[in-house]
């Protein structure tokens, strides 16, 4: 073979190569830096809770497909239960919770206590407590379950009495760095937190609502060593979520029931409609082994 015939072939041969790895590339699948859910069109799927009155739909984490992009944060679902109805007890060695109660009454059973439960409240559920959720009313009940991941996190003796406040009960207020435009409600902080209605998360760093004025916005940001949740619970506007390498942010039309989920560094936003007030509903938790002791969050 004379030397053009031989370069041709090794052309030829270089040029299959790299299509293949181009299609390789192309078939790769890589990791987004947000996830979004609807909680309308959210399918309801067995989980551990689950019983013919208690009805779990994930969002994130436990039971969602996206499993391998949410770390930290070991579920974040919302939870139907029926009139007369009631969830299965659960325990969890490594894993705190937070119930969020967005529309309804019940209670929760809290070791050998039951704690009731209205529209609004929040209640802090350490790791080891066995816990369930039930419902006397005529009413459904409907909850959000948040879970976060503690192992290797500092083991911690449970507090002597639940912890549970009311939403509408924490005053609002500005938060620096952030336009007076949005109010916060600070629910609850880490168990330093001196800030915050409540100092209970050991993962979880940050748990507050947001209410954003019509036009307003939280300017968008980013967290380096968390990972955050917003869910709309009232009004409409532009969600901003990722962004390019020209630095333009993503914007996503939002609206109550949209869920999303943010990965550590993501830019994360909320610009609220003109003509309307916006409620969000927001966690942040430690990415693991990102903590770092004394942060302001």
């Amino acid at each position: 073979m004379n030397s053009s015939k031989r370069l041709a072939s090794t052309s030829t041969l270089l040029l299959v190569a790299i299509l293949c790895a181009s299609l390789h590339a192309e078939d790769r699948r890589i990791d987004p830096t947000f996830l979004y859910r609807d909680t309308s069109t959210a399918a309801e799927k067995p989980s551990d809770i689950t019983t013919a009155t208690c009805h779990y739909k994930p969002l994130f984490g436990k039971g969602d497909s996206d499993t391998s992009v949410v770390v930290g944060v070991a579920r974040y679902g919302e939870v139907v239960i029926d009139p007369n109805g009631a969830c299965a007890t659960v325990q969890y060695p490594e894993e705190d919770q937070v119930y969020v109660v967005l529309n309804g009454n019940g209670f929760a059973k809290y070791a050998n206590e039951d704690v009731p439960l209205k529209t609004e409240d929040y209640l802090y559920m350490p790791s080891t407590i066995p816990h369930a959720l039930s419902n006397k009313s005529a009413v459904p009940l409907l909850v959000v379950i948040m879970g976060f991941k503690t192992k290797g996190f500092e083991k911690t003796q449970p507090p002597a009495h639940p912890l549970k406040a009311n939403i509408e009960d924490v005053p609002t207020a500005l938060v620096n760095g952030h336009p007076d435009s949005t109010r916060y409600r600070l629910l609850m902080g880490d168990a330093d937190s001196k800030r915050d209605r409540m100092a209970a998360g050991r993962v979880l760093t940050s748990l507050f609502l947001m209410e954003i004025a019509p036009g307003g916005t939280n300017s968008p940001h980013h967290h380096e060593r968390e990972e955050e949740i917003y869910l709309v619970l009232q009004g409409h506007g532009v969600m901003v979520a990722g962004g390019g390498m020209d630095g333009i942010a993503g914007r996503h039309p939002a609206k109550a029931g949209d869920a999303y989920f943010f990965r550590l560094n993501a830019t994360v936003g909320y610009y609220s409609a003109p003509d309307v007030k916006s409620r969000i509903l927001c966690v942040r938790s430690w990415y693991p082994g990102m903590v770092q002791r004394g942060m302001e969050h």
